[in-house]
């Protein structure tokens, strides 16, 4: 009997062992009242491993247990040779929970959602983009040109189709070829959401970005690092790099700022959005970080959304001739996080202000409250 007891267990549980070995299972949680659509979730790819260490990166799929569909996926590095996390984009109901699979197979070939690059034939241009919206930060090259300007860009776009490529090459994306165009104004302020210190009442621009470093880019989500040249703040020398990382789905993008100076004391800083001369509509919350505007429109070239989501106290919001400002500080080497977000109203998604100021209100309390994930 022994013998046969141990035969069972030889021939019974070594194979569910072995099952056990091909397929990582993820439980994504919404514990919020809000739906959550288009969401891009990273997933640590080693708990992925320790649930399924026989994985073959280039021959697995990522399914919806329920509907029994593949799910879009990324392998983020980080700019380290090591895979870092499984990214999926899923949407996950209310008070739910989403099941995946992640098992052997085929996948799908998924579309490009998120593109960046360096952009060495307009002036060092650094630009990014998703499939909502296009943004730029200007490089070293522009500095003392005509063309010269301190802040963040919008291109604003209705297609979910990558279109940096394309306008960069037509020379002419400042006129609407149908799938929309760059009329944002910057100039010498800090555009659509950028962020500098601010000392006795006055921005302290540094100069255009000088280095840069691809991290990951694409097919859901691309991160890159920007370097800036040390400038002088009040007597302060100062040193700053931003990593900004844009994900499929999504108004907003992420920026991680990082100061460097030579003292152990807070700097103050703020994130800022240009105004236009004429009226606009604001929806300013200092106790939630949130900054929304809506711009005035533009001719033919339409309204604008900008907005900026702080994840760090704010201790009050100017608004001055040019731009509204939000205060908060930092400390050296002490990352800040915050999120800058836009709409156009002829993409057709969002276009009124209501509609913009109650997705902003929305997206913050996303950030706050983010899906839970389980590998089991």
């Amino acid at each position: 009997m022994k013998i046969q007891k141990n035969f069972f267990l030889t021939f019974f549980l070594i194979p569910f062992a072995i099952l056990a070995q091909n397929k990582a299972n993820i439980n994504i949680a919404n514990n919020t009242v809000l739906e959550r659509k288009e969401a891009i979730v990273a997933i640590n790819w080693n708990s992925i491993l320790s649930q399924y260490p026989q994985i073959d990166t280039t021959n697995f799929v990522v399914i919806n247990t329920v509907t029994k569909k593949q799910v879009p996926f990324q392998l983020e590095h980080k700019g380290l040779p090591a895979i870092q996390n499984l990214l999926v984009q899923v949407d996950v109901k209310a008070k739910s929970n989403l099941k995946l699979a992640v098992q052997k197979g085929k996948p799908q070939v998924f579309a490009v959602k998120t593109f960046a690059r360096y952009v060495p034939e307009r002036f060092d241009d650094f630009a990014w983009e998703n499939d909502k919206l296009a943004y730029r930060a200007y490089g070293k090259a522009l500095e003392g040109t005509k063309g010269d300007a301190f802040g963040l860009d919008i291109w604003v776009k209705r297609t979910d189709k990558m279109i940096l490529n394309k306008r960069y090459k037509s020379e002419d994306y400042h006129k609407d070829s149908g799938d929309g165009l760059d009329y944002y104004h910057v100039g010498f302020t800090l555009g659509a959401g950028n962020m500098a210190p601010y000392v006795k009442d006055s921005v302290r621009y540094s100069g255009n970005y000088h280095h840069w470093k691809m991290m990951d880019n694409g097919p859901l989500r691309s991160t890159f690092i920007l370097g800036y040249d040390t400038w002088d703040v009040d007597g302060l020398k100062v040193k700053a790099t931003k990593t900004i990382s844009i994900d499929a789905g999504s108004q907003f993008y992420k920026l991680e700022n990082v100061y460097t100076y030579e003292n152990s004391k807070s700097l103050p800083v703020v994130a800022g959005i240009i105004k236009r001369p004429e009226a606009g509509i604001m929806s300013l919350n200092e106790q939630d970080g949130i900054m929304g505007y809506w711009e005035p429109q533009h001719g033919e070239d339409g309204i604008t959304g900008v907005a900026v989501v702080l994840t760090t106290p704010v201790s009050t919001i100017v608004i001055d001739k040019e731009q509204i400002l939000a205060k908060t500080e930092v400390k050296s080497n002490e990352p800040i996080i915050y999120y800058v977000g836009g709409a156009w109203n002829k993409a057709g998604i969002i276009t009124n202000s209501v509609q913009w100021f109650d997705h902003i209100n929305r997206f913050s309390k996303e950030i706050k409250s983010p899906l839970i994930v389980t590998v089991k």
